[in-house]
């Protein structure tokens, strides 16, 4: 029998957390609810802000998404249309209740390649493991069900490269742990040199670019730091996907063009282009989708010092993120 009060907690606790541009962006993220015999998990592409407006999870018999689909090494994601791809996981959790954000502060410490040694003081006391990166699926499924063998208890996972896993049996202790994990992991952003908003606006006259509505963006251009971090490689799985772009290329600034530069056709078919030293200039053709992640990889990188030593994914990493 459907507990449509439990549901509805979880339809709070998504859209509340959704709605928070620092914790999930897009479509990304997702969260789920065994309740009976069903597991509650949502659906792919839908943005977890929707939660209370649109029907946004499928229902999934716990025995066949569980038993069957796990037990044979098979991904739920491949056997049932419109599932999270991240659905394994949520199975394989014995917990009633998994929650799975972008967080922004946690990514910028989930690429630090110390990031394991630096949170054990932070999350002292709390019931965490450090996952090394894995691809989404079966292979994060697996590797989080070796985790719970050896520490059963633990109901907080930060997923290198990736984002934050928590677990528990109702929604309020997971608002309650993500509110306590948020605190802990907290990172002051740096402050990034002002845009040069009269140069950024005369590039986009009579040119299919615009500029973005998100004024934080333009540190991408503005701060040095965060270039010098972006010219190293992609950070996590999401910067790859939205962007369409299996290199850092597209993530290094251009000089501002001198008059008559042919600038325009050279990059018309790019979705953004950063400006060295001036800002960033946006394609009008960007979905809130990609916006919404540039935003997100702006606030991360603006929380990555200098002297962090990164882990960026391989190219064998970045290439299986396109099959």
């Amino acid at each position: 029998m459907v507990n449509h009060a439990e549901l509805k907690q979880l339809q709070q606790l998504t859209a509340r957390v959704g709605s928070d541009p620092l914790l999930t962006q897009a479509s990304t993220g997702n969260s789920s609810m065994k309740t009976g015999s069903v597991l509650w998990i949502k659906a792919s592409g839908k943005r977890m802000a929707d939660a209370m407006r649109e029907d946004i999870f499928i229902p999934l018999d716990q025995s066949e998404a569980i038993e069957d689909c796990l037990r044979r090494n098979v991904d739920p994601a491949e056997r049932y249309p419109g599932v999270s791809i991240e659905t394994a996981m949520h199975a394989a959790l014995p917990h009633r209740v998994v929650l799975h954000v972008h967080c922004v502060n946690t990514i910028a410490w989930a690429v630090r390649n110390d990031a394991p040694v630096q949170l054990q003081h932070r999350l002292e006391g709390l019931h965490w493991r450090w996952v090394p990166y894995v691809a989404s699926g079966m292979p994060l499924s697996q590797a989080i069900e070796a985790g719970l063998s050896s520490a059963q208890n633990t109901n907080l996972f930060i997923l290198s490269n990736h984002g934050l896993v928590i677990a528990a049996e109702d929604c309020d202790t997971i608002d309650s742990l993500l509110a306590e994990v948020k605190r802990r992991m907290a990172i002051c952003p740096r402050r990034a040199p002002s845009a040069d908003y009269a140069a950024l606006a005369e590039m986009c006259q009579g040119s299919p670019w615009v500029l973005p509505d998100d004024n934080e963006v333009h540190a991408l251009g503005t701060d040095t730091i965060s270039q010098a971090v972006l010219s190293g490689g992609l950070l996590y799985p999401c910067q790859a996907v939205f962007s369409k772009s299996g290199t850092p290329e597209l993530f290094r600034p251009i000089p501002y063009p001198n008059p008559g530069n042919r600038w325009q056709s050279r990059y018309r078919n790019w979705p953004f282009l950063i400006i060295q030293g001036r800002g960033v200039i946006v394609n009008r053709t960007m979905t809130p989708a990609e916006l919404a992640m540039i935003s997100g990889l702006a606030q991360i990188v603006q929380r990555i010092n200098a002297s962090d030593s990164l882990r960026y994914l391989t190219e064998v990493e970045v290439s299986a993120l396109r099959k």
